[in-house]
């Protein structure tokens, strides 16, 4: 019997509650990356939307965008840009200020890393708030891409990060959501 696309994927996250702070459920896909089906199928659902389209360059966040955003790149024959912390790359770069939960903090990459009018393809595990990922949009927009979609694993749907990055003109790709935070 074939298991459906979200038995596979619920069933290899870990969820951890009360973390990082009480009343937090912290969705863990490093469960899910272990586990070798579960990651292909998750990479190979990301990619599908996008197989035989011409995408350029595929963005991931830092740090779990970097392994999804990886294998995405890979199998769409496509280059990859990290987008990190502030300090943590060692060539010129360009960064935006972006929103968290309690403050402010900024993410960079690289200044030669597109050429303007590539088309690019945004990776992270996880959309909340979209704090994050609307900064990395904000980056990638101000470097001159044209943003083809953003794609998560998970959707926290109540926390709004998906209709934000909507409401910028991004089509927004996730696997599955949960309830709650």
């Amino acid at each position: 019997m074939k298991t459906s696309l979200a038995e596979t994927l619920l069933s290899s996250i870990r969820t951890i509650p009360d973390y990082p702070k009480p009343g937090i459920m912290f969705r863990d896909i490093t469960t899910l990356l272990g586990d070798a089906r579960a990651f292909r199928r998750a990479v190979d659902e990301l990619v599908h939307p996008y197989a035989g389209t011409k995408v350029d360059k595929v963005t991931g966040i830092e740090a779990r965008g970097f392994i999804l955003g990886g294998a995405i790149a890979h199998q769409l024959s496509a280059g990859f840009i990290p987008i990190r912390k502030k300090g943590k790359l060692p060539h010129d770069t360009v960064r935006v200020a972006y929103s968290l939960e309690y403050g402010i903090d900024e993410m960079e990459m690289h200044k030669d890393a597109l050429r303007p009018g590539e088309k690019v393809i945004l990776v992270d595990d996880l959309i909340a708030t979209g704090g994050t990922a609307e900064g990395a949009v904000k980056l990638l927009t101000q470097m001159g891409a044209d943003i083809v979609a953003a794609c998560f694993v998970i959707d926290l749907p109540e926390l709004g990060g998906r209709a934000k990055l909507e409401a910028l003109g991004v089509e927004v790709n996730t696997l599955i959501a949960f309830e709650g935070h």
